[in-house]
């Protein structure tokens, strides 16, 4: 099916469902999705952020900036993540106990504004990966037109395109929950030392960043093609990471890859 073709179903599902939220995070996926729910519903369609402490404030700007791009109403909400039950001892379906949490405060929204329907934009090429949030998608009933229709990350990208959006291009970027190891407890202290690390490299120029935390110890991810740049400003890099309080600072010789922290579910330690 082509894409235009695509993104007429997803907006004809959606304007039959009246009114709705769309759990909005600023992504490419979520972004689409906004874009689509509000040609189809105007302001009738409500996007929602959650300010929470594993959202970066370079990711919220960016969200708040793309929600006034498309022209949709914007609602920025507080969400306590750390305080979930399961959630800061990081286990491995940790993001079930986030998606859980997040749609109940969507629910309530939605109740108290007579709002009908609650959508979320988890691709359909994620499916193949470790994505214990999605379970709760399907426990509480919220709707994605994305795994209905078989839509694909590439074909978010290319919605995107065509919606003239100026995220289209823009790389995946995780919650800072996923810099932390497995069963390694998250706190908000070492949230905000990586969120702090990850804008100071961004701000030297590097596009696609993650700051691993392995309790203390920073494992930077880039791409390939940027570490000699990296290496060579490595002394500066290397102070601002030790003010920050790592103890010591490596570079991941295999380079950025999405969802590293996984490779140790299966044993697939990826070359």
């Amino acid at each position: 099916m082509e894409i235009e073709a695509k993104m007429r179903l997803i907006e004809k599902t959606i304007a039959d469902r009246v009114s709705v939220i769309i759990a909005f995070s600023g992504g490419v996926d979520s972004s689409v999705l906004a874009a689509l729910a509000y040609r189809a519903l105007g302001d009738k369609a409500v996007a929602v952020t959650a300010d929470s402490q594993t959202l970066s404030q370079l990711e919220l700007e960016g969200a708040k900036n793309v929600a006034k791009e498309i022209g949709i109403k914007h609602k920025v909400i507080t969400y306590d993540e750390l305080g979930e039950p399961g959630f800061a001892n990081n286990p491995v379906d940790r993001c079930y106990y986030c998606k859980k949490g997040l749609i109940r405060e969507l629910k309530k929204i939605a109740k108290k504004h007579n709002i009908k329907s609650i959508i979320e934009g988890t691709n359909f090429s994620d499916l193949k990966n470790h994505r214990p949030g999605h379970r709760a998608v399907i426990e509480e009933e919220v709707y994605n037109p994305y795994i209905e229709f078989k839509v694909t990350k590439e074909e978010i990208r290319e919605m995107a395109r065509i919606l003239g959006l100026s995220i289209a291009n823009k790389p995946s970027m995780a919650c800072l929950s996923s810099r932390f190891p497995y069963g390694q407890k998250i706190t908000a202290d070492a949230l905000v030392r990586v969120g702090m690390a990850e804008n100071y490299l961004h701000s030297l120029g590097f596009q696609v960043v993650r700051v691993r935390d392995h309790a203390g110890i920073a494992r930077i991810e880039i791409m390939p093609g940027e570490m000699e740049y990296l290496l060579e400003i490595r002394a500066n890099v290397q102070v601002k990471l030790k003010e920050l309080g790592f103890l010591y600072i490596t570079l991941d010789l295999m380079g950025f890859r999405s969802g590293s922290m996984d490779e140790v579910l299966s044993g697939n330690y990826r070359s």
